[in-house]
């Protein structure tokens, strides 16, 4: 799979309503922006190309945002794809998928939890919200977050942009009740 550039952003947010975080929330997003083999083409029933691309491109963007999430410990993760206006929206999809993830997960040591998700279809410059949950249990309400995207010049239409994203911690200030993070049985994904 032909990547054309990899873009790492990290942001990091240090108080909230006026009042200061002990530790500051940091999100880092990688995204892979890869030529669509599937672009300006009918209907292909097979996609598995894509899917079995995404684990080499998992393993290189989750390693780049496990490294810039330093010196912090990864609690939360969300992916997405971003495809070019000559592609369908399942092609990101298919690249998105478990073998995907799995690499993620190995980059943040472990997590029981489904890692949230979204695609869509777009041009150059768009914005994609990246959906984030805590790693080892859904129900953890104050990790419920996302991370902005956008790529001034991707996706071109044959190409197909996936993103990895991680959080440090939770929402700064949360206070709306639900599941602690301390409080995670880490068995099922959900608490």
């Amino acid at each position: 799979m032909h990547i054309r550039k990899i873009i790492t952003s990290v942001e990091e947010i240090y108080s909230e309503a006026e009042k200061s975080a002990k530790i500051p929330l940091r999100k880092v997003a990688v995204i892979a922006v890869i030529k669509n083999p599937f672009a300006n083409h009918t209907y292909k029933e097979d996609l598995s190309t894509l899917t079995e691309a995404s684990e080499k491109i998992g393993i290189r963007i989750a390693e780049i945002a496990g490294g810039a999430m330093e010196p912090y410990h990864i609690e939360s993760y969300g992916k997405a794809s971003i495809v070019g206006v000559a592609g369908e929206q399942q092609h990101g999809s298919a690249m998105v998928t478990t073998l995907f993830g799995d690499k993620m997960r190995k980059v943040a040591g472990g997590g029981e939890a489904w890692i949230p998700s979204t695609s869509k279809r777009m041009e150059a410059g768009g914005v994609i919200d990246v959906p984030l949950a805590h790693k080892d249990a859904l129900y953890v309400r104050s990790h419920y977050d996302t991370m902005t995207v956008m790529i001034a010049d991707a996706p071109l239409p044959d190409e197909i942009a996936v993103v990895c994203c991680y959080a440090n911690r939770g929402q700064l200030n949360a206070r709306v009740g639900g599941l602690k993070s301390s409080e995670i049985k880490g068995v099922d994904g959900l608490r």
